[in-house]
């Protein structure tokens, strides 16, 4: 029997299994400016102790997409990797600050599968759960993945899961116990723009873009501790449908994130995902722009919340908001159509 792991195959998964995940990981202040450096983001809650102090937290807590990339990376080889493609998000609420220091490890509970008609792959459905080191939860997430069979001819039932929540209702969105925007600096932040000045239905170009190399993507999904084969093996790549390596999901994420902080500098703290689907590839060479679309507001009390729909495209310009078709089908240029929850002072 080999000792090596060839991870799960779809006729591995069963509802009600409870997978617990390798390989705590301690972030760090290092892991925080690489993530910066592979993703130029530049809010500043997540990049100065002294901005984040000043709006009542200890320090400058690392920014939820790299917990959520962190908590990602650890069920990868568990689940996916054996996966065809990861499908979406949905149900993520960041439930405590994450701060240097703090250790991460995850858990993911098996919702449901549902075997394709070709036989050949199965939908897995999981929600996973991401601890510190104090055992509270951080982060919890649903997402789907199409996982290939290890044996087309392998028997199979079918047990899908609840259809997950199309949004994570206001109430249910945490804000930090500690946050205080009473003093807020938005110099410091660099907007002026504040929950009051953000209308539903308005949309905005983030009109910077960037292009993603090879050796960046590489480096990232490396941070995370990804070990998807269909990012790294360029041998293995080449045999397949794209013939080449494909840049992971997240990284597309957070560099869309970044890009939104031209017209969104004040919408510092993600508090949930809604849902998030990867819809076209993205590969080394390819220009990264976005755009937002408020969704939705709410009032909170110590802050206001937006519910934004983040679109990333590749080597087109998001000045004309490209996202669907008459059809009804995603523009080729879409990659990432993204809808998440995010807290922002208010006057």
């Amino acid at each position: 029997m080999t000792k090596s792991n060839p991870g799960n195959f779809f006729e591995d998964f069963a509802p009600g299994q409870v997978i617990a995940h390798a390989t705590p990981r301690t972030l760090s202040e290092a892991d925080a400016v690489l993530n910066i450096a592979l993703t130029g983001s530049r809010y500043a809650l997540f990049s100065a102790d002294s901005f984040a102090q000043n709006c009542g937290l200890p320090g400058a807590p690392i920014d939820p997409l790299l917990v959520f990339h962190t908590v990602f990376g650890k069920t990868v080889p568990d689940i996916s990797l054996n996966a065809v493609a990861n499908l979406g998000y949905a149900e993520g609420r960041f439930l405590t600050p994450v701060y240097p220091g703090d250790t991460l490890n995850a858990v993911s509970e098996v919702l449901g599968v549902k075997a394709n008609s070709n036989g050949k792959t199965g939908i897995v459905t999981v929600r996973t759960t991401g601890f510190n080191q104090e055992e509270l939860p951080v982060l919890t997430y649903v997402r789907w993945a199409m996982v290939n069979k290890r044996d087309a001819n392998a028997p199979t039932t079918d047990s899908p899961p609840q259809t997950p929540a199309p949004v994570v209702k206001p109430p249910e969105l945490m804000l930090p116990p500690a946050l205080d925007f009473s003093t807020y600096d938005f110099a410091l932040a660099g907007s002026v723009h504040t929950f009051s000045d953000y209308e539903i239905g308005e949309k905005i170009d983030h009109v910077d873009g960037i292009t993603v190399e090879e050796a960046e993507h590489q480096l990232a999904t490396r941070l995370y501790q990804n070990t998807a084969k269909v990012h790294f093996d360029a041998l293995a790549q080449k045999e397949s449908r794209f013939g080449k390596r494909l840049i992971y999901g997240g990284v597309a994420i957070s560099l869309a994130r970044a890009l939104a902080f031209n017209g969104l500098a004040n919408a510092q703290l993600m508090l949930a995902i809604n849902g998030g689907r990867h819809v076209n590839p993205l590969f080394a060479g390819d220009t990264v722009y976005a755009w937002s679309e408020v969704l939705d507001k709410d009032d909170l009390g110590e802050a206001g919340a937006l519910r934004l729909r983040l679109v990333a495209l590749k080597n087109r310009s998001a000045a004309d908001f490209p996202y669907k078709t008459e059809a009804g089908e995603y523009d080729p240029a879409v990659v990432l159509d993204f809808d998440y929850w995010c807290a922002i002072p208010k006057r």
